[in-house]
This record gives C-alpha cells, structure tokens and sequence, in this order.
C-alpha cells in the first residue's frame, strides 16, 4: 500500500475544480468589552478590528487552492463595498475572480460574527448577523451562470456544486453541472444545505448529520444511508458526524466509518464542510478512491476545526497530518 502524505501532494497538485454556488463574505468584528451601557442593560463593545474572509463556495475555492489544486470559482457578489472586500480576500487567496458576477444594485451575502471579550482574553462569538442578497437579482443571472459554468468545465478535473440556498443554483444550473460532467467524464460533488434530495444522480454528496437527520425526519443508522444513497443515485456518499468522524456510503460495499482526527473538542467548526468538499473533490480529481479522498478529507476538516474562523488548510499542514497519522492508501478492503 501506498503512503498517503506521498501520494496526495502529486494528486492534488493543478487539478482544476469548478466551483458553482453561493459566495459569502465571513466577516469577523472583533472587540474589547469596556462598560456596561447607560442606555440598556447590555455590554458596549470597542471595536478594534473587522476582518472578511471567503465563506461558502468561496471558502470551498480558497481551500483547494491552498491544498495545492486551481479553483475555477463561478458565483456573484454584489455591487457594494463587502463584495470589492469578498474579492480582494478571495484574491489574497489566489482565487481568481475571472468568473464570479456582479449583482447591480444588489447586497452580497455577508455573515457578521461579533467577537468579544475583555482586554488580554480570548474573543468569543456572542451573536451572528445576516445580510442575505435578493434571490431576483441573482435569478438574473443564470444564463451567465451557466455560460461561465461550461467555460470552467471544459478544462476541469471536476465540478462541485455549493448550494447554501442563496439563489445561484437552481434545477437548470444543477442540471447544466451534471450534463457537464457527464460531456467531461469528470466526478460531481455536491454540498446543499436544504435541497440534496433535488440534486440527484451526482458521483457524490459531503451532507453533515444535521443535514441527513432533516432529509430523513429522524436520527439515521448506516442502512438509512445506504438508502439514501440509492435513492439519490450517488456513485457514493459522505456523512460528516462532527466529533463522530465520518461515514463513507458506496454501493454494493459495507459502510466505511472514519475516527475523527485530532481532539473531539473543536476551536471553531465555521466552514469546516467547505474544507471537507474541497480535499474530498481534489482528491476524487486525482485518481483516490472514494475511502481514500474522504480519509484525506477528515484529516484537513480536522485541520481547519482548530483555527479560529472560516479557515483554510495548507497542503503542507495535510501532509503532516497525514505522515501523523501513517495513513495509507487503500485504508479500507471492502467485501462487495
């Protein structure tokens, strides 16, 4: 068997996966605690920092780029001073923004976490504030969408559709994407946060327990996967359970359970199913069979579970997690 820190390097080194979804600026608003205020019983906050990141489809395009692959980004932010800062971020990441929209007139998709604490200790998050774009605005888009979506494919190793229910894939673009890599003969990897069992027919899906357990309306045993799977007509499917690691679904062979890696209490699990699509579809893209690439994919959610905010594993970072931990490829030796 193969050691897997020596063969994920050269997998995933150019391969080009087009990304279509939903762009989020994650923004960080950081603060020291000074008094309570006069005016209500509440805490007044000195702002003393606000940081945005890539968040959704942009955070999964800024991981496989500092996993070593070339992300093909397709989305859109609005006209406004959040989507210039979503795009210098992005760029900052080496994501190039060459196919990523402008909504006219319209907002970008902004999560604010506001990050507090007294002065020498650590910020904590005490609330989370929503800007969401106009579906219409986005809606106006699709034809460009789909455009840029075949430009992308055309030259890439593989698709994955990042559908956080923003408004930028619908049944036509997801339809496009699969007809695509069907033309392409390349893996679809899909990441919806309500509407999974709309996108069928893909090679596979990253959904967490939470996600699964709202699809079926109750707690799931490895079986109910299995079924689902066949239901959706995946090639295979991948179950993140948190501290629980992940389940590896593929017909015709018996579940696969994957440990968690590193320690079962997270720093901040913010983003973390970006990173997990992002390796697992780099991973798919370069030839490792589906156990291996979810393997390689546990190891970099562990990685990016325990950094503050929407992060970004490194391929250098992988491979010593990967070395650690003396993985090989071919983990797993099914019976049919």
């Amino acid at each position: 068997m193969t050691d897997l820190s020596q063969t994920v390097q050269s997998a995933f080194k150019g391969k080009r996966i087009a990304i279509i979804g939903d762009l989020v600026a994650d923004q960080f608003l950081s603060g020291s605690i000074s008094r309570v205020s006069r005016e209500a019983p509440v805490f007044i906050l000195k702002h003393e920092n606000t940081e945005t990141r890539p968040g959704g489809a942009a955070n999964a395009a800024a991981n496989i780029a500092s996993l070593g692959g070339f992300p093909l980004l397709v989305g859109a932010t609005g006209d406004d001073e959040i989507g210039r800062l979503l795009i210098e971020s992005l760029e900052r990441a080496e994501v190039n923004p060459q196919f990523i929209s402008k909504i006219e007139n319209g907002t970008t998709t902004t999560k604010v976490r506001v990050l507090a604490g007294q002065n020498y200790s650590a910020k904590q998050q005490v609330i989370r504030i929503d800007y969401e774009n106009d579906v219409s605005f986005v809606a106006e888009l699709r034809s460009e969408f789909s455009d840029s979506l075949r430009s992308v494919a055309s030259k890439a190793d593989a698709i994955v559709v990042s559908d956080y229910g923003y408004g930028v894939v619908n049944d036509e673009i997801y339809g496009e994407a699969r007809r695509l890599s069907g033309e392409y003969d390349i893996p679809l990897v899909v990441d919806s946060r309500f509407r999974l069992r709309e996108f069928t027919g893909a090679t596979s899906a990253t959904p967490n327990q939470e996600e699964v357990e709202t699809l079926l309306g109750r707690k799931f045993n490895d079986d109910d996967c299995a079924d689902l799977c066949a239901e959706l007509g995946y090639g295979s499917l991948l179950v993140t359970c948190g501290n629980n690691g992940m389940l590896v679904i593929e017909p015709g062979r018996k579940p696969c359970k994957i440990p968690a890696i590193g320690s079962t209490q997270p720093v901040d699990v913010t983003g973390a199913g970006d990173t997990v699509i992002a390796a697992f579809s780099l991973g798919l893209a370069g030839g490792l069979s589906v156990v291996d690439a979810a393997s390689v994919a546990n190891h970099a959610g562990g990685i990016v579970v325990m950094k503050k905010g929407t992060a970004t594993a490194s391929i250098g970072e992988l491979i010593a997690s990967l070395t650690g931990s003396g993985m090989t490829a071919a983990v797993s030796d099914f019976s049919a």
